[in-house]
């Protein structure tokens, strides 16, 4: 009998995932055990969400290994998995040490913990961005690994200790994978890009700037076809982003302080409420 790739990779690893530590272990059925079913995607990543029909990346395969299996988790719509699938073997085939990758979204979707709005219906995955060669993490160091950040304590620009064609030839196959809506990279990261980009610059219109993101990529994709209760984000502006949109970044470097807001984080949406477990 032949097995869809997506469930055969669902029935492999619901067991293995109930043993494995964090992202999946403890906490109730919306983080041990994903909903069956079909593919269901509720919500965006401004509103959160939920999922049914969720996949789980392998521990580790061609060209990646997930780490912090503590606090991190691993699920997603198939196509995203099959996507950081086909990035890892793409990597991997151009000489580039095993990708590391941390959070895509929890077994249901839902809140992860820290208040993380995106990564919520199974669309997002981060990946570290440090390419220098090193050898794959053996197993008792995966909790404990930290992503090196690429950019400099002042985050005016790139670390020249880190940063190297390398770390560009991955964003440029990121952005080239299917269905990719954005990538979000610290704004140094992305200032090193419009500088060093020659030939071919389209790529760079997916790449944009955001808060944080100095060691890892934060990979979203659209919306896959099909999905009524998906909410796709408006498209990034037109443009490769290297203009005064991006200087802003910067400017802000020399703003005073802000004060802090508590963040709030929005409803989820009710249709999710017994996907997650919550119900009752």
């Amino acid at each position: 009998m032949n097995i869809p790739r997506a469930a055969a990779l669902l029935m492999l690893t619901t067991v293995a995932v109930s043993a494995a530590p964090g992202g999946s272990g403890s906490g109730g059925p919306a983080l041990s055990s994903p909903a069956m079913g079909p593919l269901h995607i509720i919500g965006g990543p401004a509103t959160g969400g939920c999922i049914t029909g969720a996949v789980r990346l392998p521990s580790q395969g061609p060209g990646f290994q997930t780490i912090h299996l503590d606090r991190s988790a691993f699920w997603g719509a198939p196509q995203t998995i099959a996507n950081l699938e086909r990035l890892g073997q793409e990597a991997a085939a151009a000489g580039l040490p095993t990708l590391l990758v941390e959070d895509i979204s929890r077994a249901r979707g839902g809140p992860l913990p820290g208040g993380h709005v995106s990564h919520q219906i199974g669309l997002d995955a981060d990946v570290g961005l440090d390419m220098r060669p090193r050898p794959p993490i053996v197993l008792a160091n995966l909790n404990g690994t930290e992503l090196r950040s690429l950019v400099r304590p002042d985050q005016r620009d790139v670390d020249p200790s880190v940063w190297s064609p390398r770390e560009i030839t991955l964003l440029h196959m990121a952005a080239n994978l299917p269905d990719v809506d954005r990538i979000l990279v610290n704004p140094a990261i992305k200032q090193a890009l419009c500088r060093e980009v020659t030939g071919d610059r389209h790529w760079l219109h997916l790449i944009r700037p955001w808060y944080g993101h100095a060691a890892h990529m934060h990979i979203r994709f659209r919306c896959p076809a099909g999905q009524a209760d998906c909410v796709q984000a408006p498209p990034p502006p037109a443009g490769d982003g290297c203009d005064a949109t991006l200087q802003w970044w910067f400017d802000q470097l020399n703003a005073p302080p802000k004060p802090e807001v508590p963040h709030v984080p929005p409803p989820l949406p009710a249709a999710c409420t017994a996907i997650l477990g919550e119900a009752g």
